[in-house]
């Protein structure tokens, strides 16, 4: 007596089509928490700047340059022309590592069409960061002028200039954690953002308002956050100290320096003039 097995009626081949397509919908284009976006995106451009060198000397030349731009209070539009140029320099550069890790991925061997596409998207780096160069140039050049920067210098310190002042030091909390590999972008890290914070708060108070109660309270208040994060085993005692000099560095420059070299711009000009009268 045989054995008879079950049968199976065989599934059509749109049916396993159509699971396939709702499997792939459900796993690849499945909605994402705008957190997790966010994340993503931090730790593509951590990724970049530790694994690229040019990455990091772009980022490097953009603290240097839109910290000047700052101290010698260029104008609201060229510093916007400054933050275009340095976006559009570090999204050619993301562009560029992203199309050469394609390449790389597709085939290890080498072909004429892959050396194509990299030099391709090297050129397009080129071209982007010489124009960046030269807009940049052409704005610091225009602003070296003693009179025009004795006008803008001794003025108070308006609030995008604080706020240009505090995305530099946010970029440079993230560099920090990001060489470090320690951390995230909201918690951790080798520096500490909210004693950073605090510290740059108190410490653009403190050179705007010079009293003694006013610097006094500031700073007890910033103290009070940095000692926060070192009870709550976030960070470490270093890293809070890291945050706090680095952040009163750059408020000092940013609010007291532009004050003191406005004053002076006379004697430096002056004595500018008697070099070069000596050495003709």
């Amino acid at each position: 007596m045989g054995i008879t097995m079950p049968r199976h009626d065989p599934v059509p081949h749109d049916k396993l089509a159509a699971s396939a397509r709702r499997n792939l919908r459900a796993s690849v284009w499945r909605p994402k928490h705008p957190r997790e976006s966010f994340r993503h995106a931090v730790e593509g451009l951590g990724h970049a700047f530790r694994t690229q060198r040019n990455m990091r000397f772009h980022v490097a030349a953009f603290l240097v340059l839109f910290l000047g731009a700052l101290i010698l209070r260029i104008p609201r539009l060229e510093m916007i022309a400054l933050v275009v140029c340095f976006s559009s320099v570090l999204f050619a550069e993301m562009m560029n590592t992203a199309i050469e890790a394609t390449v790389d991925m597709i085939t290890d061997r080498y072909h004429p069409a892959a050396k194509y596409v990299k030099d391709l998207a090297a050129g397009a780096v080129l071209v982007t960061a010489t124009a960046a160069a030269v807009i940049g140039s052409i704005i610091f050049l225009g602003a070296l002028n003693i009179d025009v920067m004795q006008r803008r210098m001794v003025f108070p310190t308006t609030f995008p200039v604080v706020l240009g002042g505090y995305l530099v030091l946010m970029v440079i909390v993230l560099v920090g954690k990001t060489l470090a590999g320690r951390g995230s972008v909201l918690q951790g890290g080798a520096i500490s953002g909210h004693s950073a914070t605090a510290f740059f708060v108190a410490t653009v108070i403190a050179v705007s308002f010079p009293d003694i109660w006013i610097i006094a309270g500031s700073y007890s208040l910033a103290a009070l956050v940095a000692q926060s994060r070192v009870e709550g085993q976030i960070h470490s005692s270093r890293e809070v100290v890291i945050g706090a000099v680095v952040a009163t560095i750059i408020g000092v420059l940013i609010v007291g320096a532009p004050k003191w070299l406005g004053t002076r711009l006379d004697g430096i000009e002056a004595l500018w003039q008697g070099v070069l009268t000596r050495v003709r």
